[in-house]
């Protein structure tokens, strides 16, 4: 190369660097510029959101200060508990009945007296088979006085002989009433048990009441045209929760030793927290959902959907849960025992501020730093860590496009017995006049399900990648001996028809559903400021309910578990 051509080959590099370096002045103002308009868009977006969420919380407040003075004191008075019998797990129970401490026929006498002493004030049990079930329990004396099987053979084959069982309008048992609230099937009436249900019965447990709902169960409070609306046995003036509040109610009154109940958006957990009891959603696709309606559309809904137990008392989940799981039991290692000082403990106090929920009360924030401060010091595990997971502030529509499907069904479908789509809009026209068969809620959500996400748009795929990511982060936190404590609800029992303004704190338990973990609700023993429960939920990796169920039984042990209702409610 002669020097001419070096000279020449450097001015050209010399030229190739002041335009590169001219582009990228003017590309990084173009960006600068861009960005900065991006930068400006998200703070004007942030602080709009901002000021909603002050104004929704400041409408909320004062919304509830119209309720207090709507309802203001205490309501009716409930019979106080005086039998022994009823402050008895079911677990005990049935022990009790194998050794003839106790007689099926006794236990299932208190049970019916107490429904038919404090039903009438709180309108939880809508039918019920109790003569059928008398029948069944002395059946189930003479056989344990017949001596055909050992103590040790009963209880392997059939652990709950004789023991009372209730579950909700929407699981089928055979021969009573399967509405799911709707008018349409008012007179409709199981002809077989749901799987789960059926399998109790194997476990010599006696099926004896059923109870209330939301309509079509896609409410989180228990009302309906059907059987009408189910009363907190705390608060008479306050929700029980849906859309198993009536399977809530019933154990919380002591009107029912165990129950089943389902969970597709909180419905165990909520009504357990809001009636002081524990409940258990089990891992996606344990538990089989056969004779529920309305039954889900697509494989991925059933996975989001959840039979589960219920009870006063933490120690009769475990057993009952490795019972309905069938086959699939011993995917969960139910009988592994769990050393918490081993387990690593997260915890989130709040949602990180999702829009439009209320903030957490502080009641429940203070019951959480005591279950906290326990694990910690009476435990002193391997960690207790508080985490913030950001993604939990967008639960709700994360949970809202999760739930979209292709079937071609909608709501309206489902309040049209899925028969026919109902109009919503005329039936609300309908129900000012007192002239419709649904509730107003159910109209409203059949109205908000046309405008929600749509299946297959971008903003669906979106939300189903959040999802997902989301659920990507929770097992690499969690892991295999990961738990994580967080708030059941951010307030605690509203009062009846207050949910309607403040619809979508579900998404607290919500978002759960469509990740498809175990989540223990857990009762904290003291009420709270305003007389009614306390409580946290306990969420754990796929498969590993053990975990759930372990903690819940050291915060009954604790702080007490379930808390009698006060005389006065």
């Amino acid at each position: 190369m002669t020097e001419t051509d070096a000279f020449n080959n450097d001015e050209k590099s010399k030229r190739s660097r002041r335009h590169n370096s001219r582009r990228h002045s003017t590309s990084s103002s173009v960006s600068s510029g861009k960005g900065g308009r991006r930068h400006r868009a998200r703070k004007s977006c942030s602080i709009g959101a901002f000021i909603s969420q002050l104004l929704f919380n400041f409408i909320s407040k004062i919304i509830r200060l119209i309720f207090q003075l709507i309802y203001g004191v205490k309501g009716e008075t409930m019979p106080a508990i005086a039998d022994p019998v009823l402050l008895e797990s079911a677990t005990s129970l049935a022990r009790k009945i194998r050794k003839q401490e106790l007689s099926s026929v006794q236990v299932m006498e208190s049970f019916i007296r107490r429904i038919k002493d404090v039903n009438p004030k709180l309108n939880f049990c809508v039918d019920n088979r109790f003569d059928e079930a008398l029948k069944e329990a002395a059946e189930a004396d003479e056989l344990i006085k017949s001596a055909k099987y050992t103590e040790e053979e009963l209880e392997k084959t059939k652990p709950y002989l004789g023991v009372p069982i209730s579950t909700k309008d929407c699981i089928a048992v055979k021969g009573l009433l399967h509405t799911a609230g709707l008018y349409a099937r008012r007179d409709v009436r199981a002809t077989e048990d749901a799987t789960a249900m059926s399998l109790m019965r194997q476990a010599g447990a006696i099926p004896f009441a059923i109870t209330n709902i939301s309509e079509v169960c896609m409410w989180w409070e228990s009302n309906n045209v059907v059987h009408g609306r189910t009363r907190n046995a705390y608060d008479s003036n306050r929700i029980v929760g849906g859309s198993s509040g009536g399977e809530g109610c019933i154990q919380s009154a002591a009107a029912s030793p165990f129950g089943l109940g389902s969970d597709i958006g909180g419905s165990i957990r909520m009504p357990a927290f809001f009636n002081g009891v524990f409940g258990h959603k089990p891992s996606k696709l344990i538990v089989s959902n056969k004779g529920q309606f309305p039954m889900p559309f697509t494989d991925e809904q059933n996975s989001f959907l959840g039979i589960g137990p219920m009870s006063r008392f933490a120690e009769d989940l475990k057993p009952m849960l490795r019972i309905i799981a069938g086959e699939k039991a011993k995917e969960l290692r139910l009988d592994e025992p769990v050393d918490l000082q081993k387990v690593r403990f997260f915890y989130q106090e709040s949602d990180g501020g999702g829009r439009l929920v209320s903030p957490v009360d502080a009641d429940l924030l203070a019951g959480m730093q005591r279950a906290v401060q326990h694990l910690r010091q009476k435990l002193k595990p391997v960690s207790v860590e508080k985490v913030q997971l950001e993604q939990f502030r967008q639960s709700t529509i994360i949970w809202f496009a999760n739930m979209k499907d292709d079937s071609g069904y909608t709501f309206a479908h489902q309040l049209g017995d899925l028969k026919v789509a109902i109009n919503p809009y005329l039936e609300l026209i309908k129900w000012v006049f007192g002239a419709s068969k649904h509730t107003f809620i159910g109209l409203i959500t059949a109205i908000m399900d046309r405008t929600q996400v749509q299946y297959g748009s971008s903003k669906y795929k979106h939300m189903v990648k959040k999802r997902d990511e989301l659920r990507a982060e929770m097992q690499e936190l969690l892991g295999e001996d990961g738990v994580l404590l967080y708030p059941t609800h951010p307030t605690v029992a509203p009062y009846h028809n207050e949910p309607i303004f403040r619809p979508i704190n579900f998404s607290y338990t919500g978002i759960v559903n469509v990740l498809g973990f175990p989540a223990t609700a857990v009762p904290l023993g003291q009420l709270g400021s305003e007389g009614v429960p306390l409580g946290l939920q306990v969420i754990a990796n796929f498969n590993n309910d053990r975990l759930c169920l372990a903690v819940a039984e050291e915060l009954e042990r604790g702080f007490g578990g379930w808390a009698r209702p006060e005389v006065k409610v």
